[in-house]
């Protein structure tokens, strides 16, 4: 396997990898599948996108997105990280991660932030390997098929940073 900066050529695949996600219901709270469009939507030119590939097939991403809009706030990105049913526990994530952190460094951002849910034991520990800290739980953050749902958040302090 290996990690590429994504292309918006790439959106068909990360949305069919980021609507499994949505229909597993153990990563995100979003439950509407995404388009390849709005998929596309994604690439600002300012959030890195990178993807893990198997033999030229995507199988993994990873994104960063605007954390506020207020300018105190610059130079943070939110991130997420999905990988495909088949691949997943076969280290596409980890490629996907790394390659975020190098990319969301190199384009100068200082910290990486998200809320991951507290059951989903495979993300929290592939984050803890990378050297995130889980700074807290955010109880009942949002509802998910009608049920309380709490997060845990973790952050990542970049060199750029420093």
């Amino acid at each position: 396997m290996n990690a590429r900066l994504a292309t918006p050529r790439d959106a068909s695949a990360i949305a069919r990898i980021y609507n499994e996600g949505i229909e597993d219901r153990v990563a995100t709270f979003e439950t509407r599948p995404r388009t390849s469009a709005e998929v596309r939507a994604w690439f600002d030119g300012v959030h890195p996108i990178v993807v893990a590939e198997e033999r030229e097939e995507v199988v993994a991403f990873a994104a960063t997105f605007l954390y506020r809009s207020r300018e105190c706030y610059a130079g943070i990105a939110e991130f997420s990280v999905f990988v495909q049913r088949g691949h997943r526990g076969r280290g596409a994530g980890r490629i996907a991660m790394t390659a975020l952190i190098a990319a969301a460094d190199e384009m100068g951002f200082s910290k990486l932030v998200s809320r991951v849910f507290v059951e989903n034991a495979a993300s929290r520990g592939l984050l803890r390997s990378l050297a995130f800290r889980e700074v807290g739980v955010y109880e009942r953050h949002g509802q998910l098929e009608g049920m309380w749902c709490d997060v845990v958040i973790v952050e990542r302090l970049l060199s750029a940073g420093s």
